[in-house]
């Protein structure tokens, strides 16, 4: 079963031995990061550093000035953590053997951006505004990511990108020293503390005939019983639920076209590209809701949790990619020890390629059972 695992140019760059390292895994190809949000990271073998402290978002190459002139908003270079051109390197080192690099592209997650430009955040219902959600609603924020799609993904050396956060976000974030866990938040609280009623979404709301104020003072009506701790919210949002559900999935799909379209006008023939999905079009995050039957219609394939590779596969063509995406961090919760059952799982539900989160921090002893897992599934 084809595998590819998740990997950061800093797990690379400057490491003689990792290139080999990858291969000898059993891997088929290594999704090297091109833009990505902030991070503390591990590097458990590098000979030169153990912690890695990405500051801000940032692209991990040099972003072409000719492309970003005059443009108030544009992607911000990595600082030291990744300096010049990282994933030229990385993609360098791997070359000689055999992987093939594919680039992750993280678009909708931005705390920088936020903060410098607060106006470009998605806002809930109570006013707060979710600095590290860009909006892609809004017209500015579209333009930015989807030009940072096509830059991000089609790098020298890569022959396909993986979009993450190609569609909205929203409360769930895991922000820095997160602090939200006090009132538990199901799925149901999640969306509703997600809308956004910035400007844009305001006015998208209104054309789809739903009142924006109406639509926010029917999301706190809601949430008051989560507030109070006596349950989540009885029922939805009522005839506004519809119109608001329609905005936002509009808008996604909207950005989703936009943004596979100008990675495929940059990239030459072949280039193979796949987003980190979900099969439900309200969800927010790094896997983006979609519409499977649309996402597949456009993409090559997709990046999905295996309990919901199956909800894919019903929409698959032939040639379509589902990849499922397996941790194999035993310290992060992951399970490398039952890859091999997982791996197995997962094809029975559709599964066509595997994905392994995530190499760079993975131990010697998560690896060698990658290892032996991927032998297993030959």
């Amino acid at each position: 079963m084809r595998a590819g695992a998740f990997v950061y140019p800093w797990d690379v760059d400057g490491d003689p031995a990792a290139p080999g390292l990858l291969a000898e895994l059993g891997l088929a190809q290594v999704t090297l990061a091109a833009a990505y949000h902030s991070t503390r990271a591990l590097t458990p073998r590098h000979p030169a550093h153990r912690i890695v402290t990405a500051e801000h978002a940032a692209v991990l190459y040099p972003p072409d000035p000719d492309r970003w002139a005059g443009r108030p908003l544009r992607p911000y270079p990595a600082g030291e953590w990744a300096p010049g051109d990282a994933f030229g390197r990385a993609a360098e080192a791997l070359a000689p053997t055999g992987l093939e690099v594919h680039s992750w592209v993280v678009l909708a997650h931005n705390s920088r951006l936020g903060a410098e430009h607060p106006e470009t955040s998605v806002v809930n219902a109570y006013g707060d505004r979710y600095p590290w959600a860009p909006c892609v609603a809004r017209p500015d924020v579209h333009a930015l990511l989807v030009e940072l799609a096509a830059e991000a993904a089609v790098r020298p050396g890569a022959v396909g990108t993986e979009l993450e956060s190609c569609g909205w976000y929203g409360l769930a974030h895991l922000h820095a020293h997160d602090k939200t866990g006090g009132v538990a938040l199901g799925e149901r609280e999640q969306f509703l503390m997600s809308l956004c009623f910035c400007p844009s979404c305001r006015e998208g709301y209104g054309e789809e005939g739903a009142d924006p104020d109406e639509l926010a003072a029917a999301v706190r009506g809601a949430l008051e019983p989560v507030w109070a701790g006596s349950g989540p919210p009885p029922g939805g949002l009522g005839a506004l639920e519809a119109p608001a559900r329609a905005w936002r999935a509009g808008a996604a799909r909207t950005f989703q076209e936009a943004a596979v379209a100008a990675v495929r006008a940059a990239a030459p023939p072949g280039f193979r590209v796949l987003l980190h999905a979900e099969p439900d079009p309200y969800r927010c995050g790094a896997d983006t809701g979609t519409d499977p039957a649309h996402v597949l219609g456009l993409a090559d394939g997709v990046v999905a949790r295996p309990h919901r590779v199956a909800e894919f596969a019903a929409h698959a063509r032939v040639d379509t990619v589902l990849a499922a995406n397996l941790s194999v961090v035993s310290g992060m919760g992951g399970a490398p020890d039952r890859l091999a059952d997982e791996a197995g799982r997962a094809r029975e539900a559709g599964a066509t390629e595997l994905r392994l989160y995530h190499a760079g921090l993975a131990t010697d002893e998560d690896l060698t059972a990658v290892r032996t897992a991927l032998r297993k599934l030959g």
